[in-house]
């Protein structure tokens, strides 16, 4: 194959064989526009999407290989595919420049409300120690904010927000160096039902009353109408919890410790089993006792 290095070496245990790496660089890089390989940005992010593949697919169907991380994972593909290979001596500094570029790329995603205005969804990644925020995650090159949230949203939760997001209602930080505009999302129902698109990206979505910081609660004051339904389904202060959805891969065995600033809340044993039993839930799923997880809202919306 065309612009492949082939070796003939043995790779080392639980790493890709050369058959893989060649599959992996004709997939996503070899067959790209020629732009995306004028940059090292855009070559790595073509890596970081062949990374997801092989952790995603490969790893998951091949007991036998290891799951490495992107930094690993770059080398070698550096190491095996003809256009990238030129610049394997420089792999280190490529790489190191990647991760200071990427947080710098803006961010977009969605506050979801319900219909009264009281309660908003928070989802938490995949990897251990990843923490509670809103569905958001970086614009895509030439993408529009809105179309970034819509499609970051759809991705981490399932929920279609093309019907509800209006392109005006925004609230927006600069977090170092990195803009973030989170879309603000009125009129999930109560039997909404969220389930993760993607394989390996939320392990847990949460529901949770408002305690909201002084910039969502001076849009809601001026944006929430004097009559809303109320939402009776659970008293405030509580919260539901649901194991994200995902039918190709096996949900943690135990739910993993919430990272916010706050102790986590214990889940009764009962209802322990009952989350693990039904990974997709609606805002009417069970509810539990998360003071701790309001009081770390308390000091300001999660990004």
């Amino acid at each position: 194959m065309a612009g492949i290095l082939r070796s003939s070496s043995t790779p080392k245990k639980g790493y890709p064989s050369q058959e893989l790496l060649d599959d992996l660089c004709s997939r996503f890089v070899l067959n790209v526009p020629s732009e995306d390989l004028e940059s090292f940005e855009r070559m790595l992010f073509l890596v970081e999407q062949a990374h997801w593949f092989y952790e995603d697919n490969a790893v998951e169907q091949d007991s036998g290989l290891k799951s490495l991380s992107l930094r690993e994972f770059t080398s070698l593909m550096f190491r095996s595919c003809d256009a990238l290979r030129p610049y394997t001596a420089h792999v280190d500094d490529i790489y190191n420049d990647f991760n200071k570029y990427k947080v710098r790329v803006p961010v977009s995603g969605a506050i979801i409300l319900d219909e009264a205005y009281e309660r908003c969804l928070l989802v938490k990644g995949w990897k251990s120690g990843a923490s509670w925020s809103f569905p958001r995650g970086k614009r895509n090159k030439d993408e529009e904010d809105h179309t970034c949230a819509a499609r970051e949203v759809l991705e981490e939760t399932g929920f279609n927000t093309s019907k509800l997001l209006k392109v005006d209602d925004f609230i927006e930080v600069t977090v170092g160096e990195q803009r973030v505009r989170l879309f603000i999302v009125v009129g999930a129902k109560d039997d909404t039902v969220f389930a993760p698109q993607t394989k390996k990206e939320i392990s847990l979505i949460l529901i949770i009353y408002l305690s909201p910081s002084r910039p969502l609660k001076s849009w809601i004051s001026k944006h929430r109408p004097h009559k809303t339904k109320k939402s009776d389904s659970s008293p405030k202060g509580t919260t539901s919890v649901w194991k994200a959805k995902n039918p190709t891969v096996s949900p943690p065995t135990a739910i993993p410790e919430m990272t916010l600033t706050a102790k986590p809340p214990v889940l009764p044993e009962t209802q322990t089993s009952e989350l693990e039993s039904r990974p997709g839930r609606s805002f009417r799923s069970f509810r539990m006792d998360t003071a701790s997880v309001l009081r770390a809202m308390e000091a300001g919306w999660v990004i």
